[in-house]
Formats: C-alpha cells, sequence, structure tokens
C-alpha cells in the first residue's frame, strides 16, 4: 500500500488490486493502554515458556514491577487465545457440527517435499492490538509455500493461503489443529476435491504439529519482538519479507544448513527426473 493520497490510485483501488478488504487498510485496532504492556510481556513469556498457566505468568509480571491478580492474567490470556500445556496460542476454536479425522501422521517418516504440509494460525502484535496470520508449510523441507494475514479469525484468510499454497503442487497428506478454520466444509472440500488425506491434531497435543511451532517461534523471536508495527499494512509488509528471508536466505541446520526453499526444488526437481 503507497501511504497517504495518491493522485493516480485510490485507497479502494488499491485495495481491490491487492485483493484484500477496504476495512482492513482503514483497521485501527484499540486497546486499554494499561493492558498493553501485559499483553506484550504475557506473549513473550508464553513464547518462552508455553507450559506456564496464569499463576506463574502472574508471578513473572509481578517480578517485573506489574502488581497484577492472576484473574486479570486470565483474562488477558483469555483474549490473546493462550492456554497452557498447548504450547501455542490457541486460537483455532472446534466447532461442534464440524467434522473432525483423525491424526494419520504417529510414527510416519517423512521422505520428499510435498509429503506431508501443515497449517497453522497465530497471532502478531501491533502498536496498538495485533493480527493473524496463517501459513502453509511443507515439513519435508521447511518451506512456507503461502501466508496471509487477518484482523478476524474467519475462514477466508486460511482458505487463500490454502489456494495459493496449491499452486506449487499437491501433498499426499494436509495436517491442522481441529480449528473451526480448517474443520469448515469449505477448507477440507477443497482438500478432497485435490484427493488429499485429511489430518488433524489430537486435542491437547501439541507437538503434533510441531514444525508450524517452531516457524511461529522464529518469525516472533527474529522479527515480531524486534519491532512495533505501527498498522495493519506495515505489519503485513514485514511479515511478508521476513517469510521471503526464511525460506530463501535463512540456513536451517537440519537441512544441512540449506535454505528451505533449496531443499524443496532441488528435491522435487529429481522427483521429476527420476520419474
Amino acid at each position: 500500500m503507497i501511504d497517504g493520497d495518491h493522485p493516480g490510485i485510490s485507497i479502494s483501488r488499491q485495495a481491490q488490486l491487492l485483493d484484500i478488504s477496504r476495512s482492513t487498510v482503514y483497521y485501527r485496532p484499540t486497546v486499554n493502554p494499561g493492558n498493553l504492556a501485559l499483553l506484550r510481556l504475557i506473549d513473550e513469556i508464553y513464547t518462552e515458556h508455553p507450559f506456564y498457566g496464569a499463576r506463574r505468568i502472574r508471578h513473572f509480571l509481578r517480578e517485573a514491577g506489574y502488581r497484577v491478580g492472576r484473574r486479570r492474567v486470565r483474562r488477558l490470556m483469555r483474549r490473546l487465545g493462550l492456554e497452557a500445556v498447548y504450547p501455542k496460542p490457541n486460537l483455532s476454536k472446534p466447532h461442534p457440527n464440524h467434522k473432525i479425522y483423525p491424526y494419520l501422521l504417529r510414527n510416519v517418516a517423512i521422505e520428499r517435499p510435498d509429503h506431508v504440509w501443515s497449517s497453522d494460525i497465530t497471532y502478531v502484535r501491533l502498536k496498538q492490538g495485533w493480527v493473524y496470520v496463517v501459513a502453509v508449510m511443507d515439513w519435508y523441507s521447511r518451506r512456507v509455500l503461502a501466508w496471509e494475514t487477518s484482523t478476524t479469525l474467519d475462514s477466508g484468510f486460511c482458505l487463500n493461503a490454502l489456494r495459493k499454497a496449491l499452486q506449487y503442487g499437491t501433498p499426499d497428506i494436509f495436517n491442522t489443529d481441529q480449528g473451526s478454520q480448517f474443520t469448515s466444509t469449505e477448507f477440507t472440500g477443497i482438500l478432497k476435491e485435490h484427493n488429499i488425506q485429511i489430518s488433524m491434531d489430537g486435542r491437547g497435543r501439541a507437538l503434533d504439529n510441531i514444525f508450524t511451532e517452531r516457524l511461529w517461534r522464529s518469525l516472533k523471536y527474529e522479527e515480531v519482538y524486534l519491532r512495533e508495527y505501527a498498522s495493519v499494512p506495515e505489519a503485513r509488509q514485514a511479515i511478508s519479507n521476513y517469510f521471503v528471508f526464511y525460506n530463501q536466505r535463512r540456513p536451517h541446520m537440519s537441512l544441512g544448513y540449506q535454505t528451505p526453499e533449496a531443499v524443496y526444488n532441488n528435491l522435487k526437481q529429481l522427483t521429476k527426473i527420476a520419474a
């Protein structure tokens, strides 16, 4: 987006060209200033110690000089979707009428790109609020195939990320949590149309989607916690820049210090030659 007025392209037209809603451009989240510092500290404490509940986080906050009660901490954690035991924000809520699929990846060896993909949601804080991020990742190469941001937790941005990812190929198995965004008939319908097996994390089994958990941790420590985004467009651009860096320039020890994009592309090319 172009900041300020532009003589040739209106804000509405820019939003249309970028395929985003105009309301997203003008979105200005409001947060009680008294809670904002607490929300940020809770975010950082929880990312570092995901097994901490409200009692222990309250202890950390009091040591930092914040006189805050456990009920307030629990309320703020709930606002961020945080819950002890889960090593991630519990942003995806199950829908009582949606079908839940079994977890298919226990003891499965991931052997090649496009064998298993997964998707997950996290939140990214702004100067006065936050936005949500969804990513689709190839488990073998760790490549982030697609990502989207949203100011709400409806399923639309998850569907957009899935459609973008499918431009690269089709996985054998697609794994998500049991959130309503992923169990919706629209989301599972696209997977079925492409003959993709659907796998879902067990309730309370955070490590079932460990690779995207590690991705969120990297995103927060290497980008989000170093910035203070003033607006949704600024956050969206910074997140996009980070994922390009993550895919193309950031070497992974588990990949022999290669980048995710190099591993994904090289092995896919070898597979085509072998076929």
